[in-house]
């Protein structure tokens, strides 16, 4: 404790070097936590994203995941009521949807544009995923309708059609015997994924309507939700054997190709970061803990003529070096829950991402393992780096470092 409190009062005797020295702490601390809280929060949103698009698990035929279907519905589920009550056996399983993968022409009798369709349980898909669409106008899709089939347009593809609520529209799409079928439905609603893309093409409709459209009665796979993402991992193997043979369960991760395609980049990108700003941090204490010594040469020789160790003159310049670098990755870590705590509530958003039309929230996640890892982490290279530095002078010869000038 002596040792600690002489290191203390020797960091007070050049205040200027030392505030300078704990103001980089700081901000090489506040910076590598910030831009791991930018990073773990993107990382949190697309996960959570991806698995509410996809399902926490999905169960298809193993042919269907595998291999290329000639029709429509080739390799789809049959007999779905049968799967949905064995699955639901699993005391983890909360929800099931259904989905029906197809693809053709949607006209409004003067103009006819390719569509991508997805066929859903509307009363279960808008219930487990909430507001996972921006309603522009008109509603959702119920189980309760009466009257024509109706669909849900995205944006981009109701302005090329001129449709509104209430419009009818022609589905038209090749069926499961390798024919031409024909529905007409009616524009429920027009929504918005924030991909411009996707909504020039994207409809939703019932799987009734879907099943009637390509002639079939199967299903092309089965999203399960957990009662948390967490368990997707455990969860895996007991719905495998629950499905049986002839299907394939993949987890979320397998079809979340944009979210780590994004988490590899951002941990290159966010890896190299801190690596910069912990050379900087070295560099930093490195050059103060070298002055000191420097300027301290003949004290340094005086301790040792009076009988002080090398090893613990080391030891005092190495908790300076703590002290300093400890300070100053609190001070960061405190600047950067500050800084992240109103964002929160600042309600700042980013630009879109390429590909986008909409932006989002600009938000640094709290994670207390990473406020610890990063500041013992300064810390650490704080007391290393004085360690070096001092070494050498510590070892000098008594009689050269008295007469250093």
């Amino acid at each position: 404790m002596q040792w600690l409190k002489f290191a203390f009062l020797n960091t007070l005797r050049n205040r200027r070097r030392s505030v300078v020295t704990l103001t980089i702490a700081a901000m090489g601390t506040a910076a590598m936590l910030l831009a791991a809280g930018f990073a773990e929060f993107t990382y949190e949103s697309l996960s959570e994203s991806a698995a509410r698009n996809a399902g926490h698990l999905i169960v298809a035929r193993s042919e269907f995941v595998e291999k290329e279907e000639d029709v429509p519905m080739q390799y789809g589920i049959q007999n779905y009521a049968a799967l949905r009550k064995t699955l639901l056996a699993d005391a983890e399983v909360r929800y099931l949807l259904p989905h029906i993968q197809f693809s053709g022409l949607i006209s409004n009798g003067d103009k006819s544009v390719v569509m991508m369709g997805t066929g859903i349980d509307p009363d279960s898909e808008f219930l487990v995923k909430g507001p996972f669409l921006k309603i522009t106008a008109g509603g959702v899709l119920s189980s309760t309708r009466t009257g024509a089939p109706q669909v849900m347009l995205g944006e981009g593809l109701a302005k090329s059609l001129n449709a509104h609520p209430g419009s009818s529209l022609t589905l038209l799409a090749s069926t499961s015997e390798n024919s031409l079928n024909a529905v007409d439905v009616e524009v429920k609603g027009i929504f918005s994924t924030g991909i411009p893309d996707y909504d020039k093409r994207s409809i939703y409709t019932d799987i009734d309507t879907a099943q009637k459209v390509l002639l079939s009665d199967r299903i092309s796979q089965v999203g399960i939700y957990l009662a948390s993402m967490e368990l997707s991992d455990t969860a895996r193997p007991r719905i495998e054997k629950l499905a049986g043979n002839g299907f394939t369960v993949q987890n979320w991760q397998d079809k979340a190709f944009f979210y780590r395609s994004v988490r590899d980049l951002y941990n290159r990108i966010f890896g190299g970061l801190g690596g910069i700003i912990a050379l900087i941090v070295l560099f930093v204490i490195g050059n103060a803990m070298s002055m000191a010594v420097i300027e301290r040469t003949r004290e340094i020789g005086t301790l040792r003529a009076l009988g002080t160790a090398p090893a613990q003159l080391t030891r005092v310049f190495s908790m300076e070096g703590a002290i300093l670098g400890g300070l100053g990755a609190v001070l960061g870590g405190a600047s950067a829950l500050l800084i992240s705590i109103f964002l929160i509530f600042a309600g700042i958003q980013m630009p879109p991402a390429p590909g986008y039309s909409t932006g989002y929230p600009l938000q640094v996640a709290i994670n207390p393992i990473i406020y610890l890892i990063v500041i013992a982490l300064i810390v650490a290279l704080s007391t290393l780096c004085a360690m070096l530095v001092s070494r050498r002078s510590a070892r000098k010869p008594i009689v050269e470092a008295l007469g250093h000038v």
